[in-house]
């Protein structure tokens, strides 16, 4: 059994190591694929419109919105969701344990955030792992024992040493503002903007076009955190036991986690993939099972809970 542990651990560390470039390759690709959405949204608005200046704004909007999920999306994510530094003589034991993983890990110590919230939950984030911040509910702490708590910090380092952080955190601010542009120009097609009627049959296109696109890209983001979410996850749950050697506590924390059945104060639908487990409120049916899975950004808990404990 010790010989096949070790062979599991020995495959997920080298999945681990290819993972970091390939999530930095996802990262650009994210931040391409956001510039060709905005200038198309850009081109598409002018000519609603019939101001060619459109398409410049929305081209230097669409390089500093990339500039800034880059070095500030951190920032961002951490005012969200109204986190505070945290202080480690308040917060001894988180310090601590985040403190010595993260030696254990070979990373340089990260922040360290509390969200005041009863919800049990954590995040990391951060551009890279020189800049990286983990966070955790003062539910949490006040829920887990301490490995339990090294369990969840371990999960968290890994995203950090997988290099998840930056393409997580970047989603929050490029996805949330095409829909925001999206938004913005479907309310203008509607109240107000250019009705000249020699847009004719060009114009009313470009509005059921408009129309449409608003429409589907809350999907399409979905279906992005989703793409990068699950698969994510399954990888910092079996990376983090690497860091603990204690799938367990790992598990009971999970168990505990998925039993606190309130939303968080601070939840939102453009941060709850990077959290742990989802902040949000799950939909079940008559017989208790959650449904629309398809589109849940985090995989089952009781399905991560039974591989980390096929482990031990």
């Amino acid at each position: 059994m010790e010989n096949n542990f070790c062979g599991i651990m020995f495959v997920i560390m080298a999945t681990v190591y290819t993972n970091q470039s390939s999530n930095v390759a996802k990262t650009y690709l994210l931040m391409g694929l956001f510039l060709v959405v905005i200038v198309g949204l850009g081109y598409f608005i002018s000519a609603y419109y019939g101001n060619p200046g459109l398409l410049y704004i929305a081209i230097i909007f669409s390089v500093v919105m990339n500039i800034a999920s880059f070095w500030w999306s951190d920032k961002i994510v951490l005012a969200m969701s109204k986190a505070k530094p945290a202080k480690r003589e308040e917060y001894f034991d988180l310090y601590t344990v985040t403190e010595n993983l993260s030696i254990t890990a070979g990373l340089p110590m990260p922040r360290v955030y509390v969200i005041d919230d009863p919800a049990p939950n954590a995040f990391a984030t951060g551009r890279n792992k020189e800049h990286a911040v983990v966070c955790t509910t003062t539910g949490l702490l006040q829920k887990l024992d301490r490995q339990e708590l090294e369990g969840v910090i371990a999960h968290e380092l890994s995203h950090i040493g997988n290099r998840d952080i930056l393409l997580m955190s970047a989603v929050v601010v490029l996805v949330g503002f095409v829909s925001i542009i999206s938004d913005m120009f479907l309310r203008a097609s509607f109240f107000g903007g250019n009705r000249d009627n020699d847009r004719g049959s060009v114009g009313n296109v470009l509005a059921i076009i408009g129309i449409i696109f608003i429409v589907l890209s809350p999907i399409i983001a979905t279906l992005i955190k989703m793409a990068i979410s699950r698969r994510r996850e399954y990888l910092a749950d079996s990376s983090g036991v690497l860091l603990t050697r204690y799938p367990e506590g790992l598990a009971k924390a999970l168990e505990k986690i998925s039993s606190y059945n309130m939303p968080m104060k601070v939840a939102s639908n453009a941060t709850a993939h990077l959290f742990i487990s989802n902040p949000m409120p799950v939909k079940k049916n008559i017989s208790g099972e959650s449904i629309s899975n398809l589109f849940n950004t985090h995989p089952p808990i009781a399905e991560r809970i039974k591989l980390l404990r096929e482990m031990i």
